[in-house]
């Protein structure tokens, strides 16, 4: 009889173990009864991924390889509200976005989790650090900008898409660096090179447009912040200083040919406690260089064990 218990109590666990471990996914409603979509998918310590975008879907993320951290991490993808496969609002503030991540952690009853945030979700990412530090293990920021649309990388992309162009660069006053940009972005998409801010591989780009046909999506958030700006002043504030006061361990991934965000932004970070991996690709390197990310990401969590 006793052998029984034991086998019995032994099969229940495993039940446990492989029901954490199959992957969940489904909506949270928020504080303000907006519907979040998100998935929970591996094993290991747990981090929740914050999309760039602004207002990109988590699927462009997981299934572009981001989902081979599942081997090692226990992976929260969310949409944002307004965004993906998450319900609209008529409030999109920073200061909801992060009340967001916070009220997914309590519906999942996590006590600490990372944060992996890719470019625009960096400022959302680092915003949450400074607010929830006793909720934080660590952030992982993979080509973020914490200065949207700042100028030194504007400047940066002005320089390289007048190359791609092979155009003379000139002077430009500081309040026509965003004009100019957009006279040199329409070229370059006139030429069909305009991808190339991202990455040099046509490639990449029709696997993520693939990935995101299979996954319709809304793209209220973005489409708010980008078309209204005086509405959101705060997504285009420098949140660079405000990392000198965030204590928590810190990796950040940049790309030495990443022109999205620019190759030396990360360069302003002023983290106490950071770790910095540079690696050969431009601003996907979750995609297309993801031996080199996962190896990256892995190690640092593993590190904080």
């Amino acid at each position: 009889m006793k052998t029984i218990v034991l086998l019995l109590l032994f099969i229940t666990s495993l039940n446990v173990v492989s029901a954490q471990n199959r992957p969940s996914e489904g909506y949270f409603e928020t504080s303000d009864h907006v519907k979040i979509k998100y998935k929970v998918s591996g094993k290991g310590e747990t981090c929740i991924y914050i999309p760039g975008g602004p207002g990109q879907g988590y699927p462009s993320f997981e299934l572009m390889r981001g989902n081979n951290l599942e081997k090692n991490i226990r992976m929260i993808y969310m949409d944002q509200r307004g965004s993906g496969a998450s319900g609209t609002s008529d409030n999109y503030h920073l200061d909801k976005m992060i009340q967001d991540i916070e009220e997914l952690r309590q519906h999942l009853k996590l006590e600490k989790v990372f944060l992996l945030a890719h470019s625009f979700g960096g400022i959302i990412a680092v915003n949450y650090a400074k607010k929830y530090p006793q909720h934080t293990k660590g952030i992982i920021l993979a080509n973020v900008t914490l200065h949207f649309l700042n100028d030194e990388s504007v400047k940066e992309q002005i320089e390289y898409g007048n190359s791609l162009l092979q155009a003379k660069n000139r002077p430009v006053p500081k309040d026509s660096l965003s004009a100019e940009l957009s006279k040199i972005s329409s070229a370059l998409r006139k030429k069909r090179i305009g991808y190339k801010f991202l990455t040099e591989d046509i490639e990449t780009i029709k696997q993520m447009d693939k990935t995101d046909s299979l996954h319709p999506r809304i793209i209220d958030f973005g489409m708010a912040v980008i078309s209204k700006p005086k509405d959101f002043p705060e997504y285009y504030a420098d949140y660079a200083p405000i990392t000198k006061d965030i204590k928590v361990p810190v990796l950040t991934i940049t790309g030495k040919k990443d022109k999205a965000v620019g190759t030396q932004h990360y360069k302003t970070f002023q983290f106490t406690n950071q770790k910095v991996v540079s690696i050969d690709g431009g601003h996907l390197l979750y995609y297309e260089k993801n031996k080199e990310f996962v190896k990256a990401v892995t190690h640092f969590v593993d590190t904080m064990k």
